[in-house]
């Protein structure tokens, strides 16, 4: 029997990516593609789209109804950085959106679901150094407290329902086909367009502000792996860390410098995403998915800058 994947939130930068990834995978008819807002061109002439707003649930139970998904994605969220200036309407879509899906997941027996967690679920004193995947978790922003019982939500929808919820803690996630999506790495997009358009690029976090960030090519792989891997293979049902590259502002503008040798960074100070950066992880811990379902990085800083500058000098 052929999948039918319904992805949600398909419009941001992790979905944009996903749903082309997944109609090649199973066939561009079988992955609906959803978001409150208009496709893009890309999205609207390779497969099925259709309208959806996580917090309409007779909306959302018609999609179901149509289409009998065996599979859902649900990306749609709002960020951490958009979360702190709208904080009650990031806490509605991002808990009350997932609750939804779950309820609407068991309703119409969905086999597989997919939602993605975040390394803002980590705060001020969990552990800043190859964080473990358990561990104390006191974030400081809606978008991790959010996330946080997220998890918890998920994995009690697997504990109490049987459902076959996966997860992943993405770190910043970096690519050059669609625009970042109001979070806190998103420095690290920003910093290649204005390298290639002005030579130039002002930083909102300090030169040696170290964050975990992951190439988007790497992280679709790791979204898909996930859901492919057998269910008798997974132990953690809250959510998995993955861990990516750690590197500074910094070392990112170094690294440019060797592909642009006249590109120079500065650094705005009293921004406030640098609060939320520093209450984060600076490396992850990610052996749990490692052991359970073979995951292996791809894209280290060098080949992910080359990669990053190459595409976006043919498309700027």
């Amino acid at each position: 029997m052929s999948e039918k994947i319904l992805v949600i939130g398909a419009n941001g930068q992790i979905g944009t990516e996903l749903v082309n990834t997944l109609r090649n995978i199973h066939g561009a008819e079988n992955v609906i593609a959803s978001d409150i807002n208009s496709p893009t061109y890309a999205i609207r002439n390779s497969g099925p789209f259709e309208f959806a707003n996580v917090l309409d649930k007779d909306n959302l139970h018609h999609l179901f109804d149509k289409h009998r998904p065996t599979q859902v994605y649900l990306l749609a969220a709002i960020l951490s950085a958009v979360g702190e200036q709208k904080p009650k309407v990031a806490w509605d879509l991002n808990m009350t959106g997932l609750i939804h899906i779950l309820d609407f997941a068991v309703e119409f027996k969905t086999a597989k679901v997919f939602w993605p967690s975040s390394i803002a679920v980590f705060g001020p004193h969990s552990p800043k150094f190859n964080t473990p995947q358990y561990c104390v978790m006191d974030p400081n922003t809606v978008y991790g407290f959010s996330k946080l019982a997220g998890e918890r939500w998920c994995e009690y929808y697997y504990a109490k329902h049987g459902l076959d919820v996966r997860s992943i803690r993405y770190p910043g996630l970096i690519g050059w086909r669609a625009s970042p999506g109001g979070g806190t790495t998103d420095y690290a997009v920003h910093i290649f367009h204005e390298a290639i358009k002005n030579g130039k690029y002002e930083s909102f976090l300090t030169a040696d502000t170290a964050l975990p960030m992951m190439y988007m090519d790497d992280a679709i792989r790791a979204t898909i792996s996930l859901m492919d891997a057998p269910a008798k293979n997974l132990s953690i049902r809250s959510s998995y860390n993955l861990a990516g590259i750690s590197f500074t502002p910094a070392q990112l503008a170094d690294e440019i410098k060797k592909h642009l040798p006249e590109f120079e960074i500065s650094y705005s100070g009293n921004d406030p995403r640098q609060p939320i950066a520093d209450s984060w992880p600076k490396s992850i811990d990610d052996s749990q998915a490692q052991h359970d379902w073979g995951w292996q990085l791809e894209f280290d800083l060098p080949k992910m800058t080359f990669d990053m500058l190459d595409n976006l000098k043919k498309t700027i």
